[in-house]
């Protein structure tokens, strides 16, 4: 049976797990399938593999344009000699920067909704080179702080992030791709200190003054970047599978409703005034053979979707015709089974709003993210100088490179979350992503309660120790925050840009609290981190009680 025979043959989507009668069992695939062939789910265009190494495949092109850097102000010593700053106001600079973040989120999840990731990517990341390249005219705290606010603008690039590759990855890869996405952008605050600090030495070797080589700093390598990013998203990226992001509504996707049960919701009576779907028909208009003789897979140049909408009117059916473009891609029917499958990014409205906030499917993710985000802000932030306070003999420098590891290991530890998330939603759905969310950030309460008990237990803690106990508790705590973001797609998803941005928000709203007790609690130096960890653990054991929907 053909793939459109089978979806005519089932027009209710009502197959053995929800999805379509009589499809063939999705083929297994070598890893290098998986990176280089693009599966695309025939309902909502959304690609069912990972195709990282197929740059000639839009969804490709737009992840890489994703893994951003965040650029965030140089604060070692040089900086803090030259404008003559106190501990205190360099953490006041640094909750500075991560409120501005946090109301940037805000604000950018709303409009990436309405127009669509890519401008939004674009028009922060050149915004954000503004204040960048003018980091170094500043003399004061005042000016220090205003810039790390404005530099902080670039921080809300998160947002459009997870927002396309949740607009471009189908819901059994999608936690992958926030995960990788994320993790590399988070793993730029490591990449960042590394090179921020080699151009640094490399300009005073060269004979520049520690005033004027950390500010020739941020010309040279911060601005050039971000503007060149701005432009090949602007030049290579795409809004939505479907092209520009005013066509997102031109799929069958959009023209099925599904229930909280998983089922699609049929209309008996249409208003004589709104057309609804009854049928959906996925029609290739040409195809090919490419996989070796499996009349499964489908090469398509392009892709006719037929929908039967009926009037109260006339009772007539009439059929209308989605033209719907696509590159080299592999044609699939998939398992309908969640609003997910279905959702389309609509304009936030005030009602809206207000049904999203008073929901407690909106919290279970954001507080979550609050304590495990929000904890990863505070020790990227202070675990250089707790080190260098520690460990004297280490140089600032040194304890700098050492702490950069715990940014650092985001590179696959944030993509381990998001791989497991997909793991295990195969098996028990998205109430497997939220136990081992909260079970992960338990996990990091614990660890940092050890971490924080051993330094204030130990008139002189070992390094070694140290760095065991804070690379375990980053472990956790990153696979915590990619699990989180492989389970944010299926909350709300019709409004994911806002989504993305609230709970992103909440993310920051943590950085200030955490901030805030190694900001009051500086010494002993292992007491802040057993305080954050006590409250990491009660509360993602007290939002277990939220509950999910069954798909």
């Amino acid at each position: 049976m053909s793939t459109a025979e089978a979806a005519s043959a089932s027009p209710d989507f009502d197959g053995p797990h929800g999805g379509i009668e009589g499809l063939p069992h999705e083929p297994k695939l070598t890893l290098w399938q998986r990176l280089t062939t693009v599966r695309v789910n025939a309902v909502n265009r959304k690609c069912k593999t990972l195709p990282i190494l197929n740059l000639r495949s839009q969804y490709a092109r737009n992840f890489h344009l994703l893994s951003w850097f965040a650029f965030s102000p140089l604060i070692p010593q040089a900086v803090k000699n030259d404008l003559k700053l106190t501990t205190s106001q360099v953490g006041n600079s640094n909750i500075v920067s991560l409120c501005a973040t946090l109301l940037v989120r805000l604000i950018v999840g709303p409009l990436v909704d309405r127009y669509g990731p890519r401008k939004i990517m674009a028009a922060l990341l050149v915004i954000g080179a503004i204040p960048s390249g003018l980091a170094g005219t500043a003399h004061s705290a005042g000016g220090l702080y205003a810039i790390r606010f404005f530099i902080g603008i670039l921080g809300a690039t998160f947002v459009p992030c997870q927002a396309w590759t949740t607009v471009f990855y189908d819901k059994n890869i999608v936690g992958r791709a926030n995960a990788l996405v994320g993790g590399w952008g988070n793993a730029g605050g490591g990449f960042t200190f590394i090179i921020m600090i080699a151009l640094y030495n490399n300009l005073r070797d060269d004979g520049l003054s520690p005033h004027s080589a950390w500010r020739a700093s941020f010309a040279i390598v911060p601005v050039p970047i971000l503007f060149f990013v701005a432009v090949m998203v602007m030049i290579f990226g795409t809004d939505h599978p479907n092209g520009a992001w005013a066509n997102r509504h031109d799929l069958p996707a959009a023209h099925l409703e599904i229930d909280n049960s998983g089922r699609r919701v049929t209309h008996e009576h249409p208003s004589s005034d709104v057309e609804k779907t009854i049928e959906t028909t996925v029609v290739p208009v040409s195809a090919e053979d490419p996989a070796g003789g499996d009349p499964s897979l489908k090469k398509t140049e392009s892709q006719t979707t037929e929908t039967t909408t009926t009037t109260a009117a006339d009772h007539t059916p009439q059929r209308k015709r989605f033209q719907i473009k696509a590159e080299d891609v592999i044609e699939e029917e998939s398992d309908v089974t969640s609003q997910l499958d279905v959702a389309i990014n609509e304009k936030l409205t005030w009602a809206a709003t207000w049904d999203i906030l008073r929901s407690p499917l909106t919290w279970l993710p954001s507080l979550a993210y609050m304590m495990t985000f929000g904890y990863e802000l505070a020790i990227d932030a202070n675990l250089a100088n707790v080190l260098f306070g520690l460990f004297r003999t280490l140089g600032q420098t040194k304890a700098g490179y050492i702490a950069s590891i715990y940014g650092l290991l985001n590179v696959f530890t944030r993509p381990l979350g998001g791989y497991f998330g997909d793991l295990i939603y195969k098996k028990y759905g998205i109430f497997g992503k939220k136990y081992l969310m909260l079970v992960c950030g338990v996990m990091q309460g614990i660890f940092s309660i050890g971490l924080g008990v051993y330094i204030d237990h130990h008139d002189k803690p070992m390094l070694s120790v140290v760095i065991v106990l804070f690379i375990l508790t980053a472990v956790v705590n990153e696979i915590a925050n990619g699990v989180n973001f492989s389970l944010v797609p299926h909350c709300n998803p019709s409004s994911n840009g806002f989504m993305s941005g609230f709970v992103g928000a909440m993310g920051n709203v943590g950085g200030v609290f955490f901030a805030l007790i190694f900001r009051f609690q500086p010494t002993p130096f292992g007491k802040a981190f057993w305080i954050s960890g006590i409250l990491a653990a009660a509360v993602n054991i007290l939002i277990a009680a939220i509950p999910l929907p069954k798909h």
